[in-house]
């Protein structure tokens, strides 16, 4: 049997019918759909023979509540993700392993770093946005809740730094060394390469390297122009290249602190007025290693 978990909120409500995408790519019709935020997805995994086959369906967000489930931990058997969210940042991370739509998830899943935010810690698969980026996330909510229609966060952004965000002062510290900015406009920190639906914010982290270090990116500048004809190089990675404006830093043990609450995401889901973040990122440990099975696929 092959179940699709698939969350019917993503991609502004068209999660199921992107999910019968899958359907048409599978030669067997031995499929059965299940809605992921009707069951708890763990439960069900635990349930679930050798012989069973598992796609998820969805968006990073969905993805994000998928590994808090399972505990930061891969499932016993494989587990495949289709995207079918706004963004799917994880899957452009991961798109040379991508194979007819689907790529093998487990490797991804365990020993994940955690973030935590107000006393409460939790896993992340992407990244932990600050700053800007939180801001964007948070209008875009506001935006998708009136509206049905597609989300431009880089119209967001550009719109921000105009006029409704403020930049703030920071203080980062990186495995016990301790770094000061002013005119801060974020400071994310990467499990992954990109976020924010396509922006390589982190060029040079790798996900899969084993070094058990994320990577957090500081754009700090008192001029709004310089900003601004900057910003876009984001898309392509390049705004590293800007060492007077941009500092990337790798670490373990992160914290991040602004001198006045702005919203933060957690891969793509918003936490407003946040003054202060910690990422951990564990030893890596042996884990268990999943084979990736064979689906029947056209």
């Amino acid at each position: 049997m092959i179940y699709i978990l698939y969350n019917p909120f993503a991609d502004n409500r068209n999660g199921r019918s992107n999910a019968e995408n899958i359907g048409k790519i599978l030669e067997t019709k031995d499929v059965t759909y299940l809605d992921i935020t009707g069951i708890q997805a763990a439960e069900f995994l635990k349930k679930t023979g050798p012989e069973d086959k598992v796609v998820l369906s969805g968006g990073d967000g969905t993805l994000h509540h998928f590994v808090n489930e399972c505990g930061g931990q891969a499932p016993e058997h494989p587990v495949y993700y289709y995207p079918t969210g706004s963004g799917n940042d994880f899957m452009a991370d991961v798109r040379d392993r991508e194979k007819d739509g689907l790529v093998l998830l487990n490797p991804y899943i365990q020993n994940l770093p955690t973030v935590t935010v107000n006393g409460e810690t939790r896993y992340f698969l992407n990244g932990v946005g600050y700053g800007i980026d939180g801001y964007c996330c948070e209008e875009g909510d506001k935006q998708r809740a009136e509206s049905e229609g597609s989300i431009n966060y880089a119209a967001i952004a550009i719109k921000g730094m105009m006029s409704a965000f403020k930049p703030v002062e920071a203080v980062v510290t990186v495995d016990g060394r301790t770094y000061h900015y002013s005119s801060v406009w974020l400071a994310p920190t990467m499990n992954g390469r990109f976020y924010g639906g396509g922006m390589m914010v982190a060029p040079s982290q790798n996900r899969l390297s084993g070094d058990g270090l994320v990577t957090t990116v500081v754009m700090h500048c008192k001029s709004k122009l310089k900003t601004l004809s900057v910003f876009p190089s984001i898309f392509k990675g390049t705004h590293v290249r800007h060492r007077e404006m941009v500092e990337v830093l790798t670490g373990r043990d992160i914290s991040v602190s602004f001198n006045r609450p702005t919203a933060l995401q957690i891969d793509g889901e918003t936490i407003p007025q946040v003054s202060s973040y910690t990422v951990h990122f564990p030893s890596a440990s042996s884990g268990r290693v999943v084979e990736e099975a064979s689906i029947p696929v056209t």
